[in-house]
C-alpha cells in the first residue's frame, strides 16, 4: 500500500466535495454557504488567495483532504480536514497537519487556526496531540463552530 499527500489537482474536484459533505452530514450538520462556496469553488476561494489544498492518496486514490486558507494577519486557517472512514487509522490527518504546519512555516506564518465542533472528538484529540491550544470564541460564518484552537509556530 502506497501513502501520500499531494497538493489538489483538478481532478481532486469529485473526491474533494465527497469527503467533505460526507463528514458534515454524518456529523448532523447543515451544509452552510461558506462550505458550498469553498467546496464548488477551491480554485476561487482558497488557492487564488493564497491558500492550498493537501490530498491524501492511498494507492492513487484520494481518501483525505486538508485545506489551508490564508489569513489577514499571515496566519493560515486549518480546514475542511477529512479522512475516508475505511483510511482512517493509518495516521492520515498526522500527516495532513504535519504538511500543513511544513507549508505555514515555510510561508512565514504565525499561526495555524481552525475551527470545529465539541462533538468531533476524534479531531480535537489529534489537534491536541500535535500542539493546538484552545482559543476564546471568535467571529466565524459556521452555526456548527463552538470549538476555536490555534497553534502557534
Amino acid at each position: 500500500m502506497s501513502l501520500s499527500i499531494v497538493p489538489y489537482r483538478p481532478d481532486h474536484a469529485a473526491a474533494w466535495i465527497a469527503l467533505n459533505e460526507y463528514w458534515i452530514l454524518a456529523g448532523g450538520y447543515a451544509l452552510e454557504a461558506k462550505d458550498r462556496l469553498v467546496l464548488d469553488d477551491p480554485e476561487g476561494s482558497i488557492l487564488s488567495k493564497g491558500g492550498v489544498i493537501f490530498i491524501a492518496e492511498r494507492d492513487g486514490e484520494a481518501v483525505g483532504c486538508c485545506s489551508l486558507m490564508a489569513m489577514p494577519d499571515g496566519g493560515f486557517e486549518v480546514g475542511k480536514m477529512a479522512v475516508a472512514s475505511n483510511a482512517q487509522g493509518l495516521g492520515l490527518g498526522w500527516r495532513l497537519l504535519e504538511a500543513c504546519e511544513t507549508h505555514a512555516r515555510s510561508a512565514g506564518a504565525p499561526r495555524l487556526y481552525l475551527e470545529t465542533n465539541s462533538s468531533q472528538t476524534h479531531a480535537i484529540a489529534l489537534y491536541d496531540r500535535f500542539g493546538f491550544v484552545d482559543l476564546p470564541p471568535q467571529p466565524t460564518p459556521y452555526a456548527r463552530c463552538n470549538v476555536w484552537m490555534e497553534k502557534r509556530l
